[in-house]
């Protein structure tokens, strides 16, 4: 029973991959990691390659290569059969981080270019106790080294990907327009007639806008639904107190919209060091 209990707490488990940014030892503010989610979207959206940062209380018993190993083959960070992934690990109890790389990057983030960023850029920084500084400036290395690599262009988005982006920037007062013209459809041609209508107004406008069938069919249909049963719904939020109130937003400063590992290996390249 020692033995199973030995066995059981041998390894710190792989968190799940929640960001581009785990940070399990609270070192980071809120505006650290938005500000290095930022970057390391950027990256991918320039590049193609993936990078992410985490950072532990310990790896302990395992050492920190063994561990962050570990980490690379569960998120699969960088892209399938390219290997474009790149993982910065911190274990801060132990004093110890290792950069992690993928196969696709050992050209240019060579073994020794990583053991410079982590001696020349990174200790430096935690030895003052300046946590977030060091992991932003070997972050800021990371990608500058990765940006002069011949990677493979990232696939094209799809046309649906870019509506809200198209949302966001129109103009008030169409949507004020939409809402006084749903309004004077349903009351010319009856509610059931006059929300379809809407709805179909809405369905071209969505085309029109972002270029995408699937995009402008779940718009109208929301369309006719908020002008068939918008009465409802409004008279039963003023019931219970609820007050709804947003605006569409382009920022991409956090993973939101969800981040996993796009299928890249790792063989083991990369540096570790101590502070």
């Amino acid at each position: 029973m020692v033995c199973w209990a030995f066995a059981a707490a041998a390894d710190v488990a792989v968190p799940p991959l929640s960001g581009r940014v785990v940070d399990q030892t609270g070192t980071l503010s809120a505006s650290d990691i938005s500000a290095l989610t930022q970057t390391l979207q950027n990256l991918e959206t320039r590049k193609g390659s993936q990078v992410a940062v985490l950072i532990v209380p310990t790896t302990a018993p395992e050492t920190i290569e063994q561990y962050s190993i570990r980490v690379a083959e569960a998120w699969k960070i960088g892209r399938k059969k390219i290997d474009d992934g790149a993982l910065l690990v911190v274990a801060k109890n132990d004093r110890k981080l290792r950069i992690e790389v993928g196969y696709g990057l050992e050209g240019s983030l060579t073994d020794a270019t990583a053991s410079r960023i982590i001696d020349e850029i990174i200790v430096p920084k935690f030895r003052s106790g300046d946590f977030a500084g060091g992991i932003a400036a070997g972050v800021g290395r990371i990608v500058a080294v990765i940006d002069g690599e011949k990677l493979p262009a990232p696939q094209a988005p799809r046309q649906n990907s870019d509506l809200f982006s198209h949302i966001d920037s129109i103009n008030p007062f169409v949507l004020f327009a939409l809402i006084i013209l749903s309004g004077i459809l349903r009351s010319v041609l009856g509610r059931l007639i006059g929300s379809a209508a809407t709805g179909g107004v809405v369905a071209v406008l969505a085309w029109f806008i972002a270029g995408s069938l699937a995009a402008s069919v779940i718009l109208g249909a929301v369309a006719f639904l908020l002008t068939m049963f918008g009465e409802t719904i409004a008279s039963s939020g003023g019931r219970g107190g609820w007050v709804g109130g947003g605006s569409f937003s382009g920022s991409s400063s956090s993973d939101s919209g969800g981040f996993s590992g796009g299928g890249g290996s790792f063989g083991g390249g990369g540096a570790s060091g101590s502070w």
